[in-house]
């Protein structure tokens, strides 16, 4: 009896090490499988979203006014991306007139495309893009107004 109370006692210890070594490490995971997704994508399709992309959101080329552009891939049943939306209408409140504030959702085919362009690998993901449609800053997972804001200056 006594082994057994052993071997279920190093097994639990066993999953509680790696679950606290998969949440230490989450952000390098999703750092390796959204750089494996980007590496998947065909360069037609790369050319096809960097067309997009220039289209919608260069706006040194386009001639909007916004000098940044704010995408937020989710979707609506996910808590995290739930409270994300806070957090996207006071970005559109301090900033409506220098970023746009996009939502992309994961669930939706149109936003597949760019989905794959940029390797999102969680839902939420926050990627700026520059005047020029250019990634400057990512992030996985919710993100306050305060820490988000901080990137727009």
């Amino acid at each position: 009896m006594k082994l057994k109370n052993i071997l279920g006692g190093m097994a639990f210890a066993s999953l509680l090490i790696l679950l606290v070594l998969a949440v230490s490490q989450k952000d390098k995971m999703n750092q390796f499988v959204s750089s494996s997704l980007k590496n998947q994508v065909s360069a037609e399709a790369k050319l096809a979203g960097q067309e997009l992309i220039d289209s919608l959101y260069n706006y040194a080329a386009n001639g909007e006014s916004y000098q940044l552009t704010f995408l937020e891939f989710g979707a609506e049943g996910c808590i995290s991306c739930r409270k994300m939306k806070k957090v996207m209408e006071e970005v559109k409140n301090h900033y409506p007139a220098k970023v746009n504030v996009v939502f992309m959702n994961a669930l939706k085919e149109e936003s597949q495309q760019l989905m794959k362009m940029y390797g999102i690998a969680s839902i939420p993901t926050q990627i700026l893009l520059d005047k020029k449609g250019k990634e400057f800053y990512r992030h996985s997972g919710y993100i306050s107004f305060d820490d988000l804001s901080k990137e727009f200056h």
